[in-house]
């Protein structure tokens, strides 16, 4: 582990006071336990190009968000130093500026870095160089699931978060805004056909409500609100996992016969037309026990509403944010089992491609 550019204390909480109106600091967090004696602590590798390493300073507000919480048993691991960001923080990560996740899964630079730095969770934003290349979705999605078996091959428990990338519009690269929305749409279809109930993939929606003219200093880089986006947005996946505990670990919530419920959901459009749009939710058992029902909720892109669902009941808040619980007939899911209910979205005249951040709750059989 290294910590990079200790600040005094009157710069640190000169930097906190100004990190609060962006949303990390989101009110008193709630006590987590203390981490069991001499137990090892969580290794957290954050994977990617440039936007990850270099500097990749919302690596050191995840790292202090997460400490502040409470979540004082993790390690960020990876070959690379960090780079300062003025504030103090474990900066190792694998975040190679230049890098294709391409190129690193056609020459098998992967599994030499994990074994040096055998992490627990991976932390995914890849694909920024394949896109600026002009490389397809589904190379880079093939790119993705390599990664994935190399990790699994490595740690069969390995957890992975995976971002929908952050958008890119530089002015040399005309066609890369696209080309990044065409990746997004496919990534939770990508991710639900990948992730197991051990090696669970869950995404995170990096895209959504990140703009390149005021979150990042090229088009593609995140400035300072940028990077306090970025970390805002990892820190409740990566806050619940950690809550989950490793596998195998004693008393670890996530072991089979603890009876802890859990779920995903992920999101797939089907079509769409001038105002609005088709798409399925599946929701997955993710978790060792049976369950008896299950929530999701689904927050859409760009303002959207969802208009009409079937294969569930639907609710929704006064932010456009959906709640659908089962139908009932379909809340029953054995370990690893799925299912599927189907929506009409409304949209507005300006919005993008389908998209949609999701969440999953579930009820265990009693």
């Amino acid at each position: 582990m290294r910590v990079a550019d200790r600040l005094s204390l009157r710069a640190l909480l000169v930097l906190t006071a100004l990190l609060l109106p962006f949303g990390l600091a989101l009110g008193p967090l709630a006590p987590r336990a203390a981490a069991a004696p001499n137990a090892d602590p969580v290794r957290i590798m954050p994977l990617g190009d440039s936007i990850t390493g270099s500097p990749g300073c919302w690596r050191a507000l995840l790292w202090n968000r997460l400490q502040d919480a409470g979540h004082t048993d993790i390690d960020f691991v990876g070959t690379l130093p960090g780079q300062g960001c003025g504030l103090a923080y474990d900066g190792d990560n694998e975040g190679h500026g230049g890098e294709l996740v391409t190129d690193v899964a056609d020459r098998d630079l992967l599994p030499g870095r994990l074994a040096a730095t055998r992490p627990d969770i991976v932390v995914l934003h890849f694909g920024t160089n394949d896109v600026w290349s002009g490389v397809s979705p589904d190379r880079i999605l093939a790119a993705y699931t390599k990664l994935v078996a190399q990790m699994r091959a490595a740690d069969p428990d390995t957890r992975l978060l995976v971002a929908r990338i952050i958008p890119m519009n530089p002015a040399s690269c005309t066609g890369c805004a696209r080309r990044v929305v065409d990746l997004n749409a496919l990534i939770p279809g990508w991710a639900e056909a990948t992730s197991t109930s051990r090696s669970p993939v869950t995404v995170v929606d990096q895209w959504t409500g990140f703009d390149t003219a005021t979150d990042t200093y090229d088009g593609v880089h995140p400035n300072d609100p940028g990077n306090q986006k970025i970390a805002a947005r990892w820190y409740p996946a990566l806050s619940e996992l950690l809550d989950r505990g490793v596998p195998g670990d004693p008393g670890d919530p996530g072991d089979p016969g603890t009876g802890e419920p859990a779920c995903t959901a992920s999101f797939r459009a089907v079509s769409s037309w001038q105002g609005g749009y088709q798409a399925e939710v599946t929701v997955r058992n993710t978790s060792a026990v049976p369950l008896s029902g299950w929530t999701a909720t689904v927050a859409p892109a760009d303002g959207a509403r969802l208009t009409q669902v079937w294969n569930g009941t639907l609710g929704t808040a006064a932010d456009g944010t959906a709640t659908v619980t089962d139908a009932g007939w379909n809340g029953a899911l054995a370990p690893g089992a799925s299912t599927a209910f189907g929506f009409l979205a409304h949209t507005p005249a300006t919005s993008g491609a389908p998209a949609a951040t999701l969440g999953c709750t579930a009820t265990a059989t009693s």
